[in-house]
């Protein structure tokens, strides 16, 4: 449809089939297996009438079902207004890969667009149209569930992978690539700062801190094109974020330039209420409509007061005509007019969802997801080597997480499974858990007496994290911990596989072991990367994106937390009064940034074409890397800056840029940046963007832990 079609379309609707527009509803409503619909349908003041006009529907999925559904509802919608098909299509659909937080430890946008991509391919063969996802929200704190969802703690590399997500779900034409699927960037704004680390509770964070660190991923997720927005549960400045009409209108859809459709996520106008800034459901429908919130997911607001309050209103008239001509230009950019099943297809879904070869870039996703930790010497295995398998998730197909909507954990391979079917019969023994504590040494003695290495796979169920998953305790279990005091007194090599959605304490881990991979929940071929990695087929290359603590008490803790007047360094020795714990390192455990490899790097002859910087004039900084191992490997080189007086405070260090290189044993390579006054521009106390002349500091290096050593200036 052309755009004159569209108000056409818009002038001929009455109110009630504007409103409907604005309408979420679950599959729920529209399914015959549905046993009673009725409690449902009266708490979101739904009749068939009401609900044949609504304008979205989520989580259904299956060609057939979403066929049949947009068949029917077609027929008895007087306009024939297709519906949307919405889901959670986090990290895949069938095919699973990573959760994003291990998809972040790959440092490799790239790739993640791939993923993305194929996901897009796998939901939109079912008929679906919009993911809710990326979710790009920047996190700190580990005792939050969600953060398994999120790519890191770095508004640089959440950027770069909120334009390849958007990118690898939308491609260049929706319209004409009916292979995509339409991106939800979300939550906005501030989600993943939530007060304790608890879901849900309100998020405390001064302006520029939002603009200067949590806005520019979901700026580059609207850049790259995304289709929607959906808000936040939080309050921002004290107004939950649904309601919020200076961060919606002004700041999202005037600032940031967004002219899609925003929608909220589940129940999150209802919410209003129990926020306390709205007395009853009509006036939280009034507020989400001044804020410009299109569609109203799974709550009444819109459904039961919208038409009344438009009618006697004429400013919300006008505000929901511009609402429903965003929805109505979605449907017309996904080609629905012309198309209303569009990519549903019974054929193409049998035969291009879970494909060999989308397994097999859920096998290089993982490989690359995995990050070694600790290695004293005892990795890769050799086939040679005698290997005890135990742990309690050793037999578990819980790899998935806990947003693997279509995940089919039956299909997932476990850890005893793949190493069963790839290492030599005599050559591996299983071991329950219980062996061990009942008599452990003894049972060793007598029947494993020559194993060399103990594999024990640890860490959260897919329960543990996600979404109502805040924990004030990350620490393994307790059980978890008792094991591996009991394998380290068998005094065998211990290697520890970690499947978990989140940073976890591993003080208590780490002097009990002799090689540490997380694993993060690493998708429908994860435990072939595990199994990889461990027998040296790959070699790890996978880097944090989030920091991991020494204690819950260091949280939140970040790479680039602001400098103080008072700063602790090691050259201070046992003094007092500086900014530091008088019970603990201020350090991490692991910084951000880290990870082992199977082989090592040297870094040698940084140098920087010039010592200055104009506005127009960028500057060349380049280091020389040599692979000095004798395996080959993939290093992450990255370059971090320090702007050393800013007009506000400015953090001790920010990640400027990095690339990623593959050197052969006793191969070296110079790596070269470029660095722009446009690299070194921060937001400014009247919230302006720009840079300051003056002195920075410079370095590159493995992680997030190095020195910086260069200096030069910025001169305007």
């Amino acid at each position: 449809m052309k755009k004159e079609e569209l108000k056409a379309l818009l002038d001929e609707m009455t109110i009630e089939e504007k409103v409907g527009q604005t309408i979420q509803l679950s599959a729920d409503f529209f399914s015959d297996k549905s046993e009673d619909i009725t409690g449902p349908m009266n708490e979101m003041a739904m009749t068939e009438e009401k609900k044949y006009q609504v304008g979205s529907v989520l989580g259904v999925a299956g060609a057939n079902e979403t066929i049949e559904l947009q068949k029917s509802f077609m027929e008895q919608h007087r306009l024939n207004i297709p519906l949307l098909f919405m889901a959670d299509i986090i990290h895949g659909d069938h095919t699973i890969f990573p959760i994003p937080l291990g998809l972040g430890a790959t440092w490799n946008p790239e790739l993640v667009k791939e993923t993305a991509s194929i996901a897009a391919k796998e939901a939109a063969a079912q008929g679906l149209h919009i993911t809710f996802s990326p979710m790009v929200d920047l996190v700190r704190d580990p005792r939050w569930g969600r953060v398994m969802e999120s790519t890191g703690e770095d508004k640089l590399l959440n950027k770069r992978y909120a334009r390849a997500f958007v990118e690898g779900y939308q491609g260049d034409d929706l319209k004409q690539d009916i292979t995509k699927l339409a991106a939800c960037v979300k939550h906005f704004a501030g989600y993943g700062a939530p007060r304790g680390g608890r879901d849900y509770n309100s998020v405390d964070l001064n302006e520029n801190t939002l603009r200067e660190h949590y806005l520019p991923a979901y700026q580059e997720g609207i850049d790259a094109g995304a289709k929607l927005v959906m808000t936040a549960f939080n309050t921002i400045d004290n107004i939950p974020a649904t309601g919020n009409k200076r961060l919606m209108r002004d700041i999202l859809r005037k600032e940031m330039g967004f002219n899609g459709v925003l929608i909220s996520d589940w129940g999150a106008i209802g919410e209003l209420v129990p926020h306390g800034v709205a007395e009853d459901l009509e006036q939280a429908a009034k507020l989400a409509m001044e804020a410009g919130v299109d569609i109203e997911m799974m709550s009444a607001a819109y459904s039961e007061h919208l038409v009344k309050l438009v009618e006697t209103d004429s400013t919300l008239k006008t505000l929901l005509d511009e609402t429903v001509l965003n929805i109505l230009t979605l449907k017309n950019d996904l080609g629905l007019f012309e198309q209303p099943y569009r990519g549903a297809d019974q054929a193409k879904e049998e035969a291009e969802i879970y494909t060999e070869a989308n397994q097999q870039v859920a096998l290089k996703a993982a490989e690359q997801s995995l990050v070694l930790l600790e290695n004293n010497g005892v990795l890769p295995l050799t086939k040679q080597e005698k290997v005890i398998l135990t742990g309690p998730m050793k037999r578990s197909n819980d790899l998935l997480g806990a947003w693997s909507w279509k995940g089919d954990r039956s299909k997932t391979a476990t850890l005893e499974d793949v190493l069963a079917a790839q290492v030599p019969t005599e050559q591996l023994t299983i071991v329950e858990e219980a062996e061990i504590f009942n008599g452990a040494h003894s049972f060793l003695v007598n029947d494993v007496q020559e194993a060399d290495t103990v594999i024990v796979a640890l860490g959260e169920t897919s329960e543990m994290s996600g979404e109502a998953a805040s924990r004030t305790n990350i620490k393994l279990p307790e059980s978890q911990l008792l094991l591996l005091k009991e394998l380290k007194a068998l005094n065998k090599k211990v290697i520890a596989v970690l499947f978990n959605g989140r940073p976890l304490d591993l003080t208590d881990v780490v002097p009990l072991v002799d090689g540490l991979i997380e694993a993060w929940f690493p998708g429908t071929s994860g435990a072939q990367a595990v199994f990889n990695l461990l027998y040296g087929k790959t070699s790890p290359s996978g880097r944090l994106s989030m920091t991991f603590p020494r204690s819950v008490g260091q949280v939140p803790i970040f790479y680039n937390e602001d400098s103080t007047g008072r700063p602790f360094t090691a050259d201070k020795g046992s003094e007092k009064y500086f900014s530091r714990y008088i019970d603990r390192a201020n350090s991490p455990l692991y910084p951000f940034g880290y990870g082992l490899s199977y082989t090592q790097f040297e870094y040698s002859a940084l140098t920087l074409s010039d010592t200055e910087i104009t506005n127009e004039e960028a500057i060349k900084l380049s280091v020389t890397v040599k692979n000095t191992g004798e395996r080959s490997g993939t290093e992450t080189v990255q370059m971090y800056a320090r702007d050393k007086a800013g007009e506000v405070v400015r953090p001790v260090k920010e990640l400027i840029e990095f690339k990623q290189v593959t050197l052969e044993s006793g191969e070296s390579q110079t790596i070269t940046f470029s660095l722009s006054e446009e690299q070194l521009r921060y937001t400014h106390s009247d919230h302006t963007v720009k840079s300051d002349a003056g002195e920075f500091l410079v370095g590159i290096g493995s992680n997030s832990s190095l020195e910086l050593t260069h200096a030069f200036r910025l001169t305007k």
